[in-house]
């Protein structure tokens, strides 16, 4: 196993890694290896994490750690990067980081209010109940993982329209991970599936691998992965192992290796 990185930066993945037993897997994608352009620069968010916030993200690190085995050293939000990285290292497939990330949201949650969200409130007119209230409850409790977001109307499958968005406007975890395959690995299509599976509620998810923004759809069925156009995005010119195959010229690898 070969992982690069530093202290300064996140673990990365190295392609070796993910030479070894690959016909053992069967990925429902391909990144292609050419690198994205730079993001677009934009200052730092000035959200300042307040009391609620470090608590939300101490529980959540906690129950990352628990589903990985391992922890980081690095305190608070850069420590829960490397566990990131670390629950994409062990496992040894697409769909099994995909469960580890499934089971670390179910962990969030007691048992028994997912069972009820999904009996009682997600079929309410439709469906539109739960998936504004989803929406809300993300815009306010999920900003020390994303940085500012906010609510918004999107289109739905039936031609309406519905409050049941949310535009994060530029992801903190996406920033920071540096790595696409930890954004759709462990964020976007293990978050797609908790909702859809557990709580009743059909969610899209849109990251912009440019700007770093993201549009949650909450109530909208996401596309096949065919037709997926985050699932079809080369590598951020900003990741490690990217820039280091970049260098040294390997180009050999036709996917992203992380995913």
């Amino acid at each position: 196993m070969v992982v690069c990185g530093s202290p300064s930066r996140p673990l990365c993945i190295s392609p070796l890694l993910r030479l070894h037993g690959r016909n053992r897997r069967s990925p429902r994608f391909r990144v292609p290896y050419s690198s994205l352009p730079p993001p677009i620069a934009a200052p730092k968010s000035d959200y300042k994490p307040g009391l609620l916030d470090d608590m939300l993200l101490i529980f959540f690190r906690k129950k990352m750690v628990e589903e990985v085995g391992w922890d980081s050293k690095k305190p608070g939000y850069d420590g829960l990067i490397e566990v990131a990285n670390h629950l994409m290292l062990k496992s040894k497939s697409i769909s099994e980081t995909e469960q580890s990330a499934v089971r670390v949201l179910q962990s969030l949650f007691p048992p028994l209010l997912l069972v009820l969200f999904k009996m009682l409130i997600a079929p309410v007119n439709e469906g539109k109940v739960a998936s504004m209230m989803l929406a809300r409850a993300t815009a306010i409790l999920c900003q020390w993982l994303m940085g500012p977001c906010s609510v918004n109307s999107i289109d739905l499958a039936d031609g309406s329209s519905c409050s049941s968005g949310v535009f994060v406007e530029r992801c903190k975890y996406l920033e920071e991970s540096k790595c696409l395959g930890v954004c759709v690995n462990t964020c976007k299509l293990p978050t797609q599936r908790f909702f859809k599976d557990y709580m009743g509620v059909p969610l899209y998810m849109e990251p912009n691998f440019i700007d770093y923004s993201c549009q949650f759809n909450f109530g909208l069925l996401p596309p096949t992965a065919a037709s997926d156009k985050g699932l079809t995005e080369p590598c951020l010119s900003i990741c490690p192992s990217a820039s280091r195959r970049k260098d040294l010229g390997t180009n050999k690898f036709k996917q992203c290796p992380t995913v």
